[in-house]
């Protein structure tokens, strides 16, 4: 059972049933449905839908993105990291003189993990063919889709972002309308050789060529050893105690931990009243210093100094929390830098498997490069590192950046309760803790904590509140200190996609900020 009220404005109701999928795309959710009835488990749908989202919602995500999975198999947690590494060719030396990281071009691109995120996950856990994946997602590309309205919107913001880069302009622009039909033909024809081929032709064959070309003629440094030499983690999920759960995240180089650190500081503190200024202000100051930490210490497992079980020990996050007093703490700004363009599913069937799963291109479209040809367009998650040659996160070659994108998961005494993510950047972990705080600390259905009005810690320690708040909240904030300001952007706050464990099937909830739905059957 599960409380159905929904206290905040909505527009939507939790929607129960024995399978279900919950994505910011409408099309997309169709077709991880078709998936599963087709025969397919919660795994397929879930690669049926991200595959189909690399057609139709390119500002977010595509072929060249990376990806993180965890996932209840029926027996235990399970993790994947298929975020790429950088070139070997990038050395200090090669952005020597710079001030920060590029945004765009070739030297913001690393290699892209999502397709190996789809290719090792179908092997392991899918039911249907690796190629039935792909029916939607090249049925949408060959014939055209009708573009969604927040597609369409920040599809148009970005027109001049990436003035200068023809391939992109030729495959992008201009920028549909909502309910414009848009063909991707190039993207069809490389869909259909992932799929052929099991996602060899992208880092071994004609796509990684291909890539290899457009990266030697534009000055670029990626190579097919690169490609090649890429691989997708199973990786052990770390947790963190909250109340009577367990938070699941992907050990960094995401930020997850940051969300276990800031519940791991809660957890000393005393029980608030739902939405009010002082439960409020213990989360922020929990997630202030979450993030200087997620700041200062995460990066590539290989690269990082102090440990996952230093960060979570109990004693230092009792002693975090006795820090927290009524009063705002000072701190210095976040020097990582943060996106804000992502796409987040999740699944889950009557088997009792549940898919929680995330792809990115880090920034809107990504570095600007799209290969000729191909339809693939770059990440730019090489931005995300740093150039301080003494952090841990400073650029290097063969090193995955720090990343924002987190798929979570919550089990209870050692069985599945809720597959969730919050999509948005620098929102992700943010989101994370108030999610599971309305879920399991004050029982709300996973519609209701979707559509309650969130608070967002800025890169500056301010703080931005969504409408809905009362306006009393921010007052007693800024009586305790905190620089506060109600925030219009609805992409401030993320867009969340959650699926509840019931007694005899799932509840889900889509977030009002996307175009997306959940459902089922």
């Amino acid at each position: 059972m599960y409380d159905p009220n929904l206290p905040y404005r909505s527009a939507r109701a939790p929607v129960a049933a024995a399978n279900l999928v919950a994505t910011s795309q409408p099309l997309a959710v169709q077709a991880g449905l078709r998936a599963m009835q087709q025969g397919g488990n919660a795994m397929d749908a879930a690669l049926a839908a991200a595959i189909t989202l690399t057609v139709v919602e390119p500002n977010n995500n595509g072929l060249g993105s990376d990806a993180f999975c965890i996932l209840w198999d029926g027996a235990e947690v399970v993790g994947l990291n298929a975020s790429g590494r950088s070139p070997a060719g990038w050395t200090a030396e090669r952005f020597r003189g710079l001030q920060k990281m590029p945004e765009l071009g070739w030297d913001s691109v690393t290699v892209p993990g999502a397709v190996s995120s789809w290719v090792k996950l179908s092997g392991r856990y899918g039911r249907l063919a690796f190629a039935d994946l792909f029916e939607s997602a090249i049925e949408y590309a060959e014939g055209g889709f009708l573009v969604g309205p927040e597609t369409a919107f920040y599809w148009q913001l970005l027109e001049s972002h990436y003035a200068g880069f023809a391939a992109f302009a030729e495959h992008f622009l201009p920028a549909p309308r909502a309910g414009q039909l848009f063909k991707r033909p190039d993207l069809a024809r490389s869909l259909r050789l992932i799929a052929e081929t099991k996602g060899a032709a992208f880092y071994q064959g004609e796509l990684a060529e291909a890539m290899v070309a457009a990266s030697d003629a534009q000055g670029g440094c990626l190579s097919m050893q690169d490609l090649a030499a890429h691989a997708a983690d199973w990786v052990a999920p770390i947790s963190q105690a909250f109340k009577h759960i367990e938070l699941h995240e992907i050990p960094p180089n995401g930020q997850g931990l940051a969300a276990q650190i800031a519940l791991g500081i809660l957890q000393h503190l005393p029980d608030q009243a739902l939405d009010s200024a002082a439960e409020v202000h213990q989360q922020i100051e929990a997630m202030k210093i979450a993030t200087a930490t997620a700041a200062g210490r995460f990066a590539d497992a290989e690269a990082m100094t102090v440990s996952v079980e230093e960060l979570l020990d109990t004693a230092s996050l009792r002693q975090a929390a006795a820090s927290i007093g009524t009063r705002a703490m000072a701190l210095p700004p976040v020097v990582l830098p943060v996106g804000h363009d992502t796409v987040y599913l999740t699944t889950a069937d009557a088997s009792g498997m549940m898919v929680s799963y995330i792809q990115s291109n880090f920034r809107a479209f990504g570095s600007g490069i799209v290969i000729p040809g191909t339809g693939i367009a770059m990440q730019n998650r090489g931005s995300g590192f740093v150039l301080d040659s003494d952090h841990v996160n400073a650029v290097g070659p063969n090193k995955r950046p720090f990343h924002t994108i987190i798929p979570g998961f919550v089990t209870a005494n050692g069985r599945p309760e809720m597959a969730f993510g919050v999509m948005g950047g620098h929102m992700q972990h943010q989101g994370h803790v108030q999610m599971v705080n309305r879920v399991f600390g004050h029982g709300q259905n996973p519609q209701a904590a979707s559509d309650a009005p969130r608070w967002h810690v800025y890169e500056d320690f301010s703080v931005g509140l969504e409408s809905g708040f009362d306006p009393k909240v921010a007052e007693e904030l800024e009586a305790r200190g905190h620089k506060v300001r109600f925030d219009k952007r609805t992409s401030t706050f993320g867009g969340a996609q959650l699926i509840q464990r019931l007694a005899d099937g799932y509840v889900g909830g889509s977030d009002h900020r996307k175009e997306g739905l959940v459902a089922g059957f």
